[in-house]
């Protein structure tokens, strides 16, 4: 296909007939298997639109938590040519590249015995490199100049309550227009693996905000129900973007959701170990972290459930694709152990992901189930959504189009 000589960021929604969601869940190591699925979805986009589409071009939000909060940035933080900062296959060599730094491996028995050790007196990574690293990639940029609407989950230790960056809510309080740059070390600042982060932002009147936060996924792994929350508030508050749209027009919206797979599968607790565990055994057993595993899987699910239960109600089902899975084992299942074979093992666990039929999450069994309906695999959906979402984009510049020569007639 010929290239597109340019490509400008997306119309309001007001212009079309969808709002478009894209959200990305935490997982540390694991945002690979996520990064493989963007990265089918944009060559997918490029195919109908040309190779320089980018996903921050079609969708109205991307949200993300922890790992999912830095690919939300990534893909949304604007370069030098005001284009995003990254292109979806991109994202998987920076993981590989970077994760061994971020997450350094300790080797042999003593290696373990540290780990142990360090995780019991403070976190295991002191998340030098991290903070570094995406300082030096995204720079000075704030909230506000991200090239489409981002939502990234945190959560304040000090105030003990969920802190949502949002781009909607910059407007109204500029004490939340942030560092693209603190916001990711914020939300991916997960108990016991990396160090709380601090930080403060000060408004052109002087008001100065405190910052003092842990990774989003304590409050919301999966923030796609967050991200559509933050649209149903504008649609409330009759933000003309979203005009004529009724806050429960459930069957309007196009969500994506992208796990970073679990080990449910697995079963590698039960109740019969689990009574006897102190403290210490909640936080290190079997080289992973139960309480984490716990209140992450849990944020997820529940989400999950409710968006699946709310679209199927409303007949909108085929509107709502969720990509996980729920059988990771071993060492895959980790969100820290960055070693070559691991990271290897889990770029084919995306792409495998891709081949498998497209699934919803069991109420009874809490698995993962494929789904009857013709909906075949995820990469059969996701094809599919690529379709729905270069035709919405065309139609909103339309209309736009239409609007905006309309006035100036009315002008003249």
């Amino acid at each position: 296909m010929e290239r597109a000589k340019s490509i400008s960021q997306i119309q309001a929604p007001t212009y079309g007939n969808l709002i478009t969601i894209l959200s990305i869940d935490g997982g540390g190591i694991k945002g690979i298997i996520p990064a493989i699925v963007l990265t089918f979805l944009e060559s997918e986009l490029q195919k109908l639109d040309g190779e320089d589409a980018r996903l921050a071009d079609y969708f109205d939000v991307i949200a993300g938590t922890s790992t999912g909060g830095l690919v939300t940035a990534m893909l949304a933080a604007p370069d030098e040519e005001n284009r995003p900062l990254f292109a979806a296959a991109d994202i998987k060599t920076f993981y590989l590249e970077n994760s061994p730094k971020i997450f350094p491996q300790f080797r042999g028995a003593l290696g373990r015995v540290a780990k142990i050790l360090r995780a019991i007196w403070g976190p295991r990574y002191d998340g030098k490199y991290l903070h570094e690293l995406v300082r030096r990639y995204l720079g000075k940029t704030k909230l506000h100049q991200t090239l489409t609407k981002v939502v990234i989950p945190t959560f304040d230790i000090k105030r003990l309550q969920p802190i949502i960056f949002s781009s909607y809510e910059v407007t109204k309080n500029s004490t939340r227009d942030a560092l693209l740059s603190d916001i990711c070390i914020g939300t991916s600042a997960a108990p016991t693996y990396l160090p709380a982060y601090y930080f403060q932002t000060e408004d052109i009147h002087g008001n100065v905000k405190e910052f003092n936060l842990i990774d989003g996924g304590v409050a919301a792994n999966n923030p796609a129900l967050v991200a559509m929350g933050e649209v149903t508030k504008e649609v409330f508050k009759e933000n003309p973007d979203f005009f004529p749209i009724k806050p429960m027009d459930y069957h309007r919206f196009l969500v994506i959701s992208l796990g970073t797979g679990s080990s449910k599968g697995e079963e590698r607790y039960n109740a019969r170990l689990a009574k006897r565990w102190g403290i210490l055994d909640w936080l290190l057993n079997q080289g992973s972290t139960p309480l984490v595993d716990v209140f992450t899987q849990a944020s997820a699910d529940m989400v999950d459930i409710h968006i699946s239960v709310a679209f199927q109600a409303l007949r909108s089902g085929r509107n709502y694709l969720r990509i996980q899975d729920d059988m990771l084992s071993g060492t895959k299942a980790s969100v820290d152990i960055a070693t070559e074979g691991n990271l290897e093992e889990l770029v084919k666990v995306g792409e495998m992901l891709l081949k498998k039929p497209v699934s919803r999450v069991n109420l009874d069994t809490g698995h993962v189930d494929p789904v009857g309906g013709g909906e075949g695999t995820n990469e059969e959906a996701l094809i599919r959504f690529a379709k729905i979402l270069s035709e919405e984009r065309r139609l909103r510049e339309m209309r736009s189009r239409h609007t905006k020569t309309g006035r100036r007639r009315n002008l003249c």
